[in-house]
């Protein structure tokens, strides 16, 4: 209550309607796998580690093209790309991704590291070496350093911000100064000061610019263009490409510069023997090498990776594309999550239906669902002018969590994930027939199957529980979804008096978020009591719990089940009958 101290009319603003509990979202996915580029999860700041994707080209530009992926050598496919393509095409639009390496962190060992170039070696600070910013082979690419000279006005040297560069005079008689807050300062002669500018148009200015691109060995090309030599220069080449930029902008290139390089030096090294080009510009190119993918990553840093990826609160689905080893990591993970998350598994690559069966028997959640068989899809690459195209075999994760984002969208959570098309299939490595779903189907096996006029099909939607109460996706993930959401939605009552008007304020504001799910067909019966009850009182708490601030409320929800059997009974009637 403000203090009122002097007559008058005061208004108040005030608020007639209780806080509603919105919906938390179901739709971000996270993949974790190695890829060629990008940010290794916990090598960096947490926050750093899982940049939010909303398109196939933001994950190309920070992870990578989906170019094989070399493990000590052996070539493997890049699972965690081609799933990134399909997760976007089948309908997904939010996407975290936790790359897993097994950094190098001495050298000589065997683990992943970045390719690099030295300009200059000796102690650190008079040294200068470019480097990729991320650790593998797609690091070993060519940079090319370029210098502009583009004539200067009056206009351009009195806006020319500190540290520009300026070259004055033809060949044999120029001459070099760099800006600071005093005027035109010589490089070669400190006490050579140019205070009027305008002194100098009569010498042929030039302003000279440095501009550099990378190409890495995917043929992904980034460039940085008007940058400076000079520390005070407002896009020194020291700072845009430097380590903390990379992480923030994501971008593939560091250049490490000593602290006692300054601009003349820095210009030589980068320039080095550099060859005059047409149009006043000097180019020179150098090579990285060294970058390596290292080892294929191991169980323990998959679930190193998924514990660092904790953090992110609007994550709903996980999967590892085919990682067989991350499997029970991905599990542990799930079941022992806060975040009420969803796990999307794949089976190893060619198993038949026994093998798959004994697969599925060594797991049991509640928060995973296990699909079969993998996807062929055509291969990216293919010409279509070389005739029919190539087919590449993919797990089923990358789809599937893609058409769990696409359904939520388009009907909501309570609704399960099945009958839905495999958009970018042409088929599949096994056939399945009803026969062999009859099995797969009884013991919680996801299958995808292709119909004769229907196309191709996810035809499953069971958990890996033994539990009938979690047997259906939908049920789980709309469970999670409710809990989430009330636990975000209640969070103004923490330290609020601990009495009736609270109670009454949390039934209200959860029987009105129920009640709207019932409207929306995600809950049973034909009236709201039917459908939910929200008790919170002191039937729900006792002194004790009071004493030690505890607020019970108990929440009752009769979630819809999907209609997995539809028995049709038809038989002979006379019309007497």
């Amino acid at each position: 209550m403000p203090d009122f101290t002097a007559p008058g009319a005061y208004v108040e603003e005030t608020a007639f309607r209780a806080r509603p509990i919105e919906g938390v979202g179901t739709t971000t996915a996270l993949f974790v796998g190695p890829a060629r580029s990008g940010p290794v999860a916990g090598a960096g700041e947490a926050s750093d580690d899982f940049p939010l994707l909303t398109s196939l080209a933001d994950f190309e530009r920070i992870y990578g093209r989906p170019a094989a992926l070399r493990f000590h050598g052996a070539k493997a496919i890049n699972y965690l790309a081609h799933a990134a393509r399909t997760y976007f095409q089948e309908g997904g639009s939010r996407l975290h991704v936790a790359r897993v390496a097994t950094v190098s962190q001495a050298p000589g060992d065997d683990g992943a590291t970045a390719a690099s170039a030295v300009l200059a070696a000796g102690d650190a600070a008079g040294a200068l070496a470019i480097h990729a910013a991320f650790p593998g082979e797609a690091g070993n690419g060519t940079v090319t350093v370029t210098e502009t000279a583009t004539p200067a006005t009056a206009a351009m040297l009195a806006s020319a911000p500190a540290g520009s560069w300026l070259r004055t005079g033809g060949d044999g008689t120029s001459a070099d100064f760099l800006k600071t807050g005093d005027g035109w300062v010589g490089c070669t002669d400190p006490d050579a000061v140019v205070h009027d500018a305008g002194a100098l148009l009569s010498r042929q200015p030039r302003l000279l610019a440095l501009d550099i691109a990378f190409v890495d060995a995917d043929g992904s090309e980034t460039a940085w263009h008007a940058l400076g030599y000079d520390r005070r220069h407002p896009r020194w080449a020291g700072e845009v490409l430097s380590s903390h930029n990379a992480r923030r902008l994501w971008h593939p290139l560091l250049l490490q510069v000593g602290e006692r390089v300054d601009a003349a030096s820095l210009r030589s090294m980068l320039l080095g023997n550099a060859a005059a080009g047409a149009q006043g510009t000097t180019r020179c190119q150098w090579p990285l090498s060294g970058g390596s993918d290292g080892p294929a990553p191991t169980a323990g840093e998959y679930g190193h990776a998924l514990r660092l990826a904790g953090t992110l609160q609007e994550v709903s689905t996980v999967a590892a594309p085919g990682a067989d080893v991350a499997m029970q990591a991905l599990v542990a993970h799930v079941d022992g999550s806060r975040n009420r998350r969803f796990a999307v598994l794949d089976p190893p690559q060619g198993l038949d239906i026994a093998q798959v069966r004994a697969l599925r028997r060594s797991l049991d959640t509640a928060h995973a669902a296990l699909y079969y068989p993998w996807v062929a899809i055509a291969r990216p690459s293919a010409d279509p002018g070389d005739g029919p195209p190539e087919t590449l075999l993919l797990p089923p994760s990358g789809f599937l969590c893609g058409i769990y984002a696409r359904t939520d969208v388009e009907r909501g959570v309570h609704k399960a994930p099945a009958n839905e098309v495999v958009r970018t299939a042409v088929g599949f490595e096994r056939a399945i027939n009803r026969a062999r779903q009859d099995v797969l189907n009884a013991e919680g096996v996801n299958c995808l199957r292709w119909f004769e006029g229907r196309g191709h099909r996810v035809w499953g939607a069971r958990t890996l529980s033994s539990d009938p109460q979690w047997k259906y996706v939908p049920v789980r993930r709309h469970l999670d979804y409710l809990q989430s959401s009330i636990e975000r939605g209640t969070q103004w009552a923490v330290f609020e008096p601990n009495d009736e008007r609270l109670w009454a304020g949390l039934r209200q504001r959860i029987g009105d978020f129920l009640l709207a799910e019932w409207r929306t067909g995600a809950l049973q019966g034909t009236t709201p009591e039917q459908a939910f009850f929200v008790r919170c009182d002191r039937s729900t708490m006792s002194q004790a719990d009071l004493d030690a601030g505890r607020v019970v409320c108990l929440v009752g929800v009769a979630p819809i089940k999907p209609a997995e059997f539809l028995v049709f009974r038809v038989g002979q009637a006379t019309a007497a009958a």
